[in-house]
């Protein structure tokens, strides 16, 4: 788990009119994919108002959803909308400010970059584990997942492997930056991130011939996708409804944007 924190300047202000005369700590944990839309927003939100520090930690879906539901937190990120009995248990109120993809990448020399669903199922499992099979170079494929607390791994598993088996020789990462990173130093790796992270350090596969995009998750035509929630105890009140609020404003919507995100509204 890891800690982010800005420090205050100054920026013209518009919906960010909200936090003024406002202080306090606002304590943030949980999904991945959401830290840069949650770093943008918080370093707007700081730098106009020097009495208000936001605390940004990964952990994944799971963790969020805890720690806010323990009160360790005052919003719980989530990339997976929470179960009901999580909801009971908690008493959560649920928020999704985004729809994401998630997408299959390999390093960018890797030949292969398409696979069809049957393929991409064979390989995680365990079944095809030479990229000569694939058209690739004679090497063992490097397997990469996430826990199972984390919600991207949930919809990729759901969606893209239809509840599949996952090796056991599958190596472990803690986010979409670590997998990216993962994946970006392995010319062998396959493995899965958040549309949102896709850059040219990795080379996204298409999947029965549909390349995860924005445009092709926004259409549906690339269908492992799943809202972004921000997730509270009770209403939402104070700090962490404000911020949710921004997320939801047109200006926050264009933050969402931005980041490779699709925005709600």
């Amino acid at each position: 788990m890891f800690v982010i924190t800005f420090t205050a300047g100054t920026l013209s202000a518009s919906e960010l009119d909200a936090f003024k005369g406002e202080k306090g700590v606002l304590r943030i944990a949980g999904g991945t994919a959401h830290i840069p839309v949650m770093k943008e927003a918080a370093k707007r939100i700081m730098t106009m108002n020097s009495d208000i520090q936001i605390t940004i930690a990964g952990g994944g879906s799971g963790a969020g959803i805890k720690q806010v539901g323990e009160g360790l937190v005052d919003i719980g990120n989530s990339g997976r909308k929470p179960m009901d009995e999580e909801v009971s248990k908690y008493n959560l109120s649920m928020y999704k400010w985004a729809i994401d993809g998630v997408g299959t990448v390999v390093h960018p020399s890797n030949p292969v970059k398409a696979l069809s669903g049957e393929q991409l199922k064979d390989i995680y499992a365990g079944k095809i584990v030479n990229w000569k099979a694939l058209g690739g170079e004679d090497r063992p494929i490097n397997i990469y997942t996430r826990d199972k607390s984390s919600g991207t791994r949930e919809v990729f598993w759901k969606e893209a492997l239809g509840k599949g088996d996952i090796s056991e020789k599958a190596n472990f990462v803690a986010s979409n930056g670590a997998m990216k990173a993962a994946v970006t130093n392995d010319p062998y790796a396959i493995g899965y991130v958040s549309v949102g992270y896709m850059d040219e350090t990795v080379a996204p596969i298409a999947l029965d011939g549909v390349i995860p995009t924005l445009k092709t998750v926004q259409s549906g035509e690339y269908k492992v996708a799943r809202g972004l929630f921000s997730n509270t105890k009770g209403e939402y009140t104070g700090l962490a409804k404000k911020l949710i609020t921004y997320l939801l404003s047109p200006e926050g919507q264009k933050i969402v944007s931005e980041m490779g995100f699709i925005p709600v509204n």
